[in-house]
């Protein structure tokens, strides 16, 4: 099975993770130690606190959904440019945030990260996300996951 196979399969239950509330897959998706490094500082976190951590959001952040519209795999590598979307829980109205994100994998999973966010309210504007995080990218023939 290739590398990109791996990566491609880790970001499926990835996206499970988050879009369908499945922790009992974090332990297969993130290593011993997962270092984030973020507007706030780096840290490293495991698979248990980072579920912690998904739960506590997603109670500021009901509904979240991530809306990618490209990404690349390249051996231990993935970088993905997305949205993300959700309802503020005071007033109800919509809130987006635009960003990138990269990761380095270790043994398929994830080892370690770096990610870049806009303002709240910031949007890319490709008019169609891909359906999944892996999925082709829309309006491309190639499906983002071939080596370069």
């Amino acid at each position: 099975m290739s590398k990109e196979s791996v990566t491609s399969d880790l970001f499926d239950r990835w996206e499970l993770v988050w879009h369908e509330d499945r922790h009992d897959l974090v332990p297969t998706c993130v290593g011993p130690t997962y270092i984030r490094h973020e507007a706030t500082g780096d840290r490293t976190v495991t698979a248990e606190s980072y579920a912690a951590e998904r739960a506590k959001m997603k109670e500021a952040r009901p509904g979240v959904r991530v809306a990618v519209y490209d990404h690349m795999f390249v051996g231990d590598r993935a970088w993905f440019r997305f949205t993300f979307r959700w309802r503020d829980p005071n007033s109800n109205l919509p809130v987006t945030q635009a960003g990138m994100q990269s990761y380095r994998l270790e043994d398929g999973k994830l080892a370690e990260t770096w990610i870049v966010l806009q303002p709240l309210g910031s949007n890319w504007p490709d008019p169609v996300a891909q359906d999944h995080w892996t999925s082709p990218v829309p309006g491309h023939q190639d499906t983002a996951k071939s080596n370069l």
